[in-house]
């Protein structure tokens, strides 16, 4: 039994040291799957006794009006018998506290620390640990006591605040309540028996404590309080006898005053024939039992909890990445490896196996064709322009046969044109990759965790599509200029022969600029230019996509590699400069992973292994 709840106190402690519990949570917390015994109860209820009772030692601290400000969260834990009690702070480290009058002391001044020394209250809770060969393993969370008025000194709200507090601890099914109720009160009136009809109407979770039975009137008696007929739980009412004021006084030993209570309902004639079940002794060991059954019935769900926590936990450290390396050798592998992930998703985005590459096609297939098809060569090979360039190219001295200058001229301007839907299929197919990039960047999962190294490669990224570009525009021009230098001259060769019904293809000078000459002259060089847009339609796409595409795919990151491998071990570790809140967010993840692990562990081996 005594390993069963020492396992829970255990795990508890350790969500504490973890913080893994509160409101402020993704995770369900292990804390809230673990069954706790919550002491509630009315202003001067008893409550302070029956604790100190059950440990069997005075440490907390006493007075009128509100004492308990913030909740106490108060582990036992069971040591060899001949050993020394000694209590610790999880506030205080590993510090012993071997005299209780300075625990009594460490509870006011840390609850002064967050509360001040006014009557206000704090939700933070104070974890104390006790370890006694006196005690039974037991996870008891003491709460302020609940109250109908505040008292001088405190909020109005201080009446609805306390109560709010004690609800978020009730109202959590896995709670156990134990009702403190004085027996000179009718327990009609409990504040604690109130709570816990609203938040256990069945009676399933709720332990019934009737303290202060010696002070009742000469006369009256709590029986049907303790049989449960006055109100009715599920489990046994328990009726205690708390030290007087005058005893607490006198520092009246602990052991005695257990021995008082057992000689109180050993004589009485009320209550005698339900010695047995009645006094701190039998509340102590009846909360153990109790606690014992209930952890082992909820074992499946909480290592159901904590296996769905441990698979969560896992996928977000897998999602987070491993620690940076110290090595200067493993920093660098890192930053490879790193450089490969977004190499790779850049690669899947040209090659279809994400969305992207498909706009580059939507470039030559779409936006190349409307491009040309702007091209102002109705302008250019308009019959006056034409007029006008072919007289000039023939100068003072007219052409003979076909105006060869003309012609040469008038194509090379209307080749000129296709510099500029050249130029642009670049500059858009530039532009898609840098998008391509900074999208890779983003979707590369492991690089979120360094800014500094996602800056660092999306520059040189973008400098080697800037170099892409200038070679891709140099290549494109090239083969505009290639057009122009040397005409397909079987194409002309195939043209009609413009001859007279005499058989002589001189035309005299005056028939050179007719308007039918100068017409056939147009729709030549306009079918000339038409095949050479045909080419350059097909050329342009294999020129961008060998220059930029095919070279972003093959050496994005060559010289960033380079550079990479001259950089020393400091600015490498610029380079993998974490997030402050990923290291902390990763950190906090492992504690917890680890503590989930070892808790199933744990529980594995108590239960399981024997």
């Amino acid at each position: 039994m005594e390993g069963v709840i020492g396992l829970v106190n255990k795990i508890q402690r350790a969500c504490t040291l973890l913080g893994d519990y509160g409101d402020d949570r993704t995770l369900p917390t292990l804390w809230d799957a673990l069954p706790t015994i919550v002491v509630l109860g009315g202003q001067s209820s008893g409550k302070s006794s029956v604790l100190e009772s059950i440990v069997g030692r005075d440490f907390l601290p006493r007075g009128s009006g509100i004492v308990t400000r913030r909740p106490l969260v108060l582990q036992l834990y069971k040591i060899e018998p001949g050993q020394q009690d000694y209590a610790q702070f999880l506030h205080t480290g590993n510090k012993k506290f071997l005299d209780f009058a300075m625990v009594r002391s460490e509870i006011q001044q840390e609850t002064d620390r967050v509360t001040g020394k006014t009557k206000q209250i704090s939700p933070l809770p104070i974890n104390l640990s006790i370890y006694s060969p006196n005690v039974v393993n037991l996870t008891l969370v003491d709460l302020p006591g609940l109250t109908k008025v505040a008292v001088e000194g405190q909020p109005e709200s201080i009446v609805q605040e306390i109560e709010d507090m004690v609800r978020s601890y009730v109202e959590k099914p896995n709670c156990i309540l134990l009702a403190i109720t004085p027996a000179n009160q009718d327990v009609a009136t409990s504040d604690a028996i109130k709570i816990a009809r609203e938040v256990d109407p069945a009676g399933e979770r709720t332990i019934g404590v009737l303290t202060k039975l010696d002070l009742m009137d000469k006369g009256t008696n709590a029986l049907d309080v303790l049989g449960g007929r006055s109100y009715r739980l599920q489990h046994p009412w328990v009726g205690l006898v708390n030290r007087s004021q005058a005893d607490i006084n006198k520092n009246l030993d602990m052991v005695v005053a257990r021995r008082k209570e057992r000689e109180f309902f050993a004589t009485s004639p009320e209550y005698g024939h339900l010695a047995n079940r009645m006094g701190s002794e039998y509340l102590a060991k009846l909360l153990s039992k109790h606690l014992e059954s209930v952890i082992k019935a909820r074992v499946p769900a909480i290592l159901s909890l904590i296996n769905t926590s441990i698979d969560e936990l896992e996928a977000e450290m897998s999602y987070l990445g491993r620690p940076v390396a110290i090595d200067a050798s493993a920093q660098l592998y890192a930053i490879l490896e790193l450089c490969r992930a977004f190499d790779r998703i850049f690669k899947e985005h040209l090659e279809g196996g994400r969305p992207g590459g498909d706009r580059i096609y939507g470039v030559f297939d779409y936006q190349l064709p409307a491009a040309l098809r702007k091209l102002p060569l109705d302008h250019h090979l308009a019959m006056q322009n034409v007029r006008k360039v072919v007289s000039e190219a023939d100068g003072y001295q007219p052409h003979l046969i076909a105006p060869e200058q003309g012609y040469r001229r008038l194509i090379d301007g209307a080749l000129n044109y296709f510099r500029g839907p050249a130029e642009a299929s670049v500059d858009a197919v530039h532009f898609i990759l840098k998008e391509l990039v900074k999208k890779s960047i983003g979707e590369t999962q492991e690089l979120r965790r360094y800014p500094t190294l996602q800056a660092e490669i999306a520059s040189a990224a973008i400098e080697a599509l800037e170099r892409f570009r200038s070679d891709s525009k140099k290549t494109v021009l090239r083969m505009v200029e290639m057009e122009s230098s040397y005409l397909t001259v079987d194409f002309f060769r195939k043209l009609p022969q413009d001859a007279d019904k005499g058989g002589s293809p001189i035309s005299s000078s005056a028939d050179r600029y007719t308007e039918g000459h100068l017409r056939r002259i147009g729709s030549n060089i306009s079918s000339y230019v038409g095949m050479v847009s045909d080419t350059l339609r097909n050329t342009i796409p294999k020129a961008v996509v060998y220059c930029q595409v095919r070279e972003a795919k093959r050496c994005l990151l060559d010289h960033f590699y380079t550079q990479l491998g001259k950089k020393e071990g400091h600015r490498l570790s610029q380079l993998l400069d974490e997030d402050p809140v990923l290291m902390e967010r990763r950190q906090k993840c492992s504690r917890r992973l680890e503590l989930y692990k070892s808790a199933r562990d744990e529980i594995d081996s108590t239960l399981w292994g024997k």
